[in-house]
């Protein structure tokens, strides 16, 4: 069984989403409040496996109740919910170690499914936030859009690697992938691995940054 904290001031916003999750048959709502230290609170008191956590809360806000639970070394999982595609929080809460976010209007399908699959220790990267967040992370490294160095990285891949790497950086899952290459998960999730390795990236967030710094999504255009 998942557990999960639902940590949104929103309480409206909570209900909803507790009823949603409630619908699925392996994931149980361990609790529910309404700000970012009663978020850290709840992580250590209840070690849920994962936090749905709003980034705009009283008190401190979800990108430094993301800090602290990583900091702490507790076990639980960070999944952030966003109202703005564009929200500015959503990438300091990745660079706290969160490991992924979503839309608050994600389909109740999508929600549970990107629950699961934050639960299982894959990240999730919503679509429609990812080019966004990518744009910021160039800015902050300094780099130009197309890096030749980073280039000779993804060189390296083979044919179907540069595949999951584009899918990757367009916010897939590896459920996802394998879906759509008609290829089992393990073997979506081994290529991920791979992928990860050869490029010198330590996450799915960096992979995706990498895929856009040197010119591989443009592969597609």
């Amino acid at each position: 069984m998942i557990r999960v904290v639902i940590a949104d001031d929103d309480a409206l916003l909570r209900a909803g989403v507790a009823v949603v999750l409630g619908t699925a048959g392996d994931i149980a709502v361990a609790g529910e409040v309404g700000d970012g230290l009663a978020a850290v609170a709840a992580c250590r008191d209840l070690r849920p496996d994962v936090v749905l956590m709003d980034v705009r809360m009283p008190g401190i806000d979800g990108v430094e109740a993301t800090r602290r639970i990583v900091a702490a070394g507790l076990p639980s999982r960070v999944l952030v919910l966003t109202t703005f595609q564009h929200d500015e929080y959503v990438w300091g809460a990745l660079r706290a170690g969160a490991s992924g976010f979503l839309l608050k209007r994600a389909s109740p399908e999508r929600l549970i499914d990107a629950v699961r699959t934050v639960a299982l220790g894959e990240a999730l990267l919503d679509p429609a936030v990812t080019r966004d967040l990518v744009a910021r992370f160039v800015r902050d490294q300094g780099r130009p859009a197309a890096d030749p160095r980073l280039r000779e990285l993804t060189d390296l891949l083979t044919d179907r690697e540069r595949q999951v790497l584009r899918l990757v950086a367009g916010g897939r899952s590896n459920a996802e992938i394998a879906g759509l290459l008609a290829i089992a998960e393990s073997t979506a999730k081994t290529h991920v691995k791979r992928i990860l390795a050869k490029i010198g990236a330590r996450d799915r967030a960096q992979a995706v940054a990498i895929a856009y710094q040197c010119g591989l999504m443009a592969d597609d255009k």
